[in-house]
């Protein structure tokens, strides 16, 4: 057995007396003894998860295909659609001569999209792994797509280090696609054959189709503030004062009398903001977009968070009219408030929020997406780089 590089086997390798090595191991552990070999790290996590959801490794679990209108629908609203068709380019250019086929599913590990070797297909045919099912660990057990959404990190699997039976015959290199303008987990890319033609380059090319994937997607989204401005030019040509013109996420499209980075807090209607340099602001919706102005007294916001009914609940109040408002948290929001809180106004990095949050420096693309999504609530209380409670902001935590 080889320590976990990257690659689930190192060059040179011989495939099959490794395939059969593994076999044995994992007879082992699914029979309650002790493995004649030690197993990766990554592997005994997941079948340590696997087995705690009671699926059994003897036989094929339920792969739960979707009908194809929803397979559609979802097919439809993911932010995927825009760059599929490139990422299988690079990747089902050699399919047919490596055996292998590509898959692209979502971030609840619907497959969408599945392209490759005719000969291959046929073969995932009979194993489930089809457009429309779902290939998370909790469904089918240890395979990179569901591992790989679970540890939010790439993986790659060979053989027996699938959890079902069914699977042995299959290496799978997955890796998780994520929106680079908020860091949220949109899907996973993958590619999957016979075990005994796994290839050496196979992770390189996964991870070149990855990150070609979330270049795309960003210069997707530089085309969409473009058309922003170019949609707004002429309100901002009539606006006097400072002024900032954002998409739905916060992005800056336009600023004008105001130095500002590359992003705000995601606006919302019923939400004043605060932003560097313009105090209390009052998005108004335009376009696709929202007009950020200054609007009533910069005065102080003060933020209570609070737990009713044994849910945490943020109670906001100031700025200048008094207007006041409240939000829902989840638990996860509301122990990153408090860590924020109580790190003042030096804050925490993402990697500071990992080790307070997960007690390690691994989870800082989850700090990341969690964060953004706390923003998306309390819009501008909390600032960024680092993560910190805003200037402006009076924030008290009742125990």
């Amino acid at each position: 057995m080889t320590p976990y590089t990257g690659s689930a086997v190192v060059p040179g390798t011989d495939l099959g007396r490794h395939a059969r090595a593994l076999r044995e191991v994992h007879d082992a552990v699914m029979g309650g003894g002790a493995p004649p070999a030690p197993v990766r790290p990554l592997v005994s996590r997941s079948w340590t998860r696997v087995l705690g959801f009671g699926l059994d490794p003897t036989h094929a679990n339920a792969r739960d295909p979707l009908p194809l209108a929803e397979l559609e629908r979802r097919r439809h609203r993911s932010p995927l659609a825009l760059v599929v068709d490139e990422v299988r380019g690079v990747l089902t250019s050699v399919a047919d001569a490596s055996r292998f086929i590509v898959v692209v599913t979502d971030a609840d590990g619907v497959i969408l999209w599945r392209e490759g070797s005719a000969g291959v297909l046929r073969t995932a045919d009979r194993l489930g792994f089809t457009e429309g099912a779902t290939w998370t660990e909790d469904h089918v057990g240890t395979n990179a797509i569901g591992t790989a959404l679970a540890e939010q990190a790439p993986v790659q699997l060979f053989s027996a280090e699938h959890f079902e039976e069914g699977q042995h015959p299959w290496y799978c290199t997955a890796s998780p696609i994520h929106d680079p303008r908020t860091g949220a987990l949109l899907g996973v890319v993958d590619v999957s054959g016979p075990a005994l033609t796994l290839h050496p380059a196979i992770v390189a090319l996964v991870d070149t189709a990855t990150r070609l994937a979330e270049a795309r997607l960003w210069r997707h989204h530089e085309q969409s503030l473009q058309r922003l401005r170019r949609s707004a030019q002429h309100v901002l040509a009539t606006t006097a004062g400072p002024v900032l013109l954002v998409d739905e996420d916060g992005w800056v499209a336009h600023h004008s009398g105001v130095l500002v980075r590359d992003r705000i807090a995601p606006p919302r209607a019923d939400r004043p903001l605060t932003v560097p340099g313009l105090g209390l602001c009052r998005p108004e919706r335009l376009g696709e977009g929202w007009l950020v102005r200054p609007g009533g007294d910069a005065g102080t916001l003060s933020a209570r968070l609070l737990v009713v009914d044994g849910e945490a609940v943020l109670e906001v109040s100031g700025g200048g009219d008094g207007a006041g408002w409240r939000a829902s948290l989840t638990p996860r929001h509301a122990a990153i408030l408090r860590l924020l809180a109580a790190a003042g106004p030096d804050g925490l990095s993402a990697a500071a929020l990992s080790r307070a949050l997960f007690g390690d420096d691994e989870h800082r693309v989850t700090v990341r997406a969690e964060v953004s999504r706390l923003r998306r609530a309390v819009g501008a209380l909390v600032a960024a780089a680092p993560y910190r409670v805003a200037a402006g902001v009076h924030l008290t935590c009742d125990p």
